[in-house]
């Protein structure tokens, strides 16, 4: 039973008051997860008269408190999935835990899923992605499957310390990501052992001058709209804050935004399709990570844009005409993080609120340290004024 969703009389008065006309809704769409891009989907579903019903592992999620219709269960399980699937014109996505198998189920079953399952398994499986991506000429960095601890070591003695380790699926935010420094780390932080749970990529450490991501939205019929490029700003494997338009060479932004159409089309994504980049210190743009879903790097658009990445992410995964994803002015998003006091972000609001020309964005979660429990957006001539306006209203959600 979908709960949550106010009921809608199936007959509305034509404003005569001598008969009723049916009320249909524009298009029902179904999103697995229910956290803060299925909090602000629902926002840009309101807008185009979307019934949206989101799968949420619980009644406090973010989507559920801004009121989204919901269902409660788990991604992980199929009898779930297929419940919040049902009567839906096409099942979308907030993140990336659905097991495979699970999606091929859906589509087996006759339901429309945006993005297909062999484009999502790219997001889900950083191993897939890097082996697709590399044999389909796309530059990423060194890479090989590693099971046990002298795999690391004999990559490490080939690419040279350090190197990065990180879990094939699962990770976000810095999680499942390792920088070693040495094989006796290795024996140190991690089992790797034959037969485990858990799928380990070894890469090399690329020396990182900037990095920068392209969003590109495709329909199911392959009409694509592109974004200006983002430069983001990395601490502990968090996004703190990102820059729109990237400050990179114009050459730079050429290419990536090049590449990222490509991949675009090369994996038939459909919806938002957020592509990750790092800009080495040789000026070589290698490819880190994909996200078929709106994305972090996308939450300026919502102000700095024609139309947001969630509108856009709606009209390409129902195959509607595409908006333009033209900048209205440079911007600067802030990422609100929990830091090391359990303080709830509404205490600050008010001051924050004082700040002219800063977009508060508050996403209704309870306080963990390293959690985003919202953002701040600013607009402005520039993106160095940008950012010192956003990163001004940021600094009221911070403890004393």
């Amino acid at each position: 039973m979908i709960q949550g969703s106010r009921p809608t009389p199936p007959f509305a008065p034509d404003g005569r008051g001598d008969k009723i006309v049916p009320r249909p809704r524009s298009a029902k769409v179904a999103m697995i997860g229910a956290g803060q891009l299925a909090r602000m989907t629902h926002q840009a579903a309101v807008d185009l008269d979307i019934d949206l019903v989101v799968l949420a592992e619980s009644t406090g999620d973010s989507a559920v408190g801004a009121g989204a219709a919901y269902r409660l269960g788990s991604s992980s399980c199929l009898a779930d999935v297929r419940a919040v699937a049902e009567g839906a014109d096409v099942v979308t996505f907030d993140h990336e835990l659905v097991p495979n198998a699970h999606l091929v189920k859906l589509e087996q079953l006759g339901h429309h899923l945006r993005p297909a399952p062999p484009a999502l398994s790219l997001a889900q499986d950083k191993l897939r992605a890097r082996t697709v991506l590399s044999a389909s000429g796309f530059p990423v960095p060194a890479f090989a499957a590693v099971s046990s601890r002298e795999d690391v070591s004999a990559f490490a003695e080939a690419c040279g310390w350090p190197i990065v380790l990180k879990s094939s699926s699962g990770g976000y935010d810095g999680r499942g990501v390792h920088v070693v420094e040495s094989s006796s780390q290795v024996a140190q932080l991690f089992d790797l052992r034959s037969g485990g749970t858990t799928r380990w990529l070894a890469e090399e450490f690329v020396d990182i001058a900037a990095e920068l991501a392209i969003l590109v939205a495709r329909t199911v019929s392959g009409h694509v709209a592109l974004y200006p490029a983002v430069q983001t700003v990395q601490q502990d494997g968090i996004c703190r804050y990102l820059l729109m338009p990237a400050s990179l060479a114009a050459p730079v932004i050429e290419r990536a935004s090049r590449m990222a159409r490509s991949i675009a089309d090369g994996i038939d994504a459909t919806g938002v399709l957020a592509v990750e980049m790092f800009l080495d210190t040789g000026g070589q743009l290698l490819v880190n990570e994909l996200a078929l879903r709106p994305h972090n790097s996308g939450h300026a658009t919502i102000e700095a844009c024609e139309t947001s990445q969630f509108h856009q992410h709606l009209r390409a995964v129902l195959d509607w005409p595409l908006g333009a994803p033209t900048m209205r002015s440079a911007a600067a998003t802030v990422n609100l993080i929990g830091g090391t006091s359990a303080i709830s972000p509404s205490t600050q609001l008010l001051r924050a609120l004082e700040v002219r020309n800063a977009h508060i964005h508050l996403y209704g979660k309870g306080f963990r340290p390293g959690r985003k429990l919202g953002h701040v957006t600013a607009l402005a001539a520039s993106t160095e004024e940008a950012l010192d306006i956003a990163q001004t209203a940021a600094a009221e959600f911070t403890e004393p």
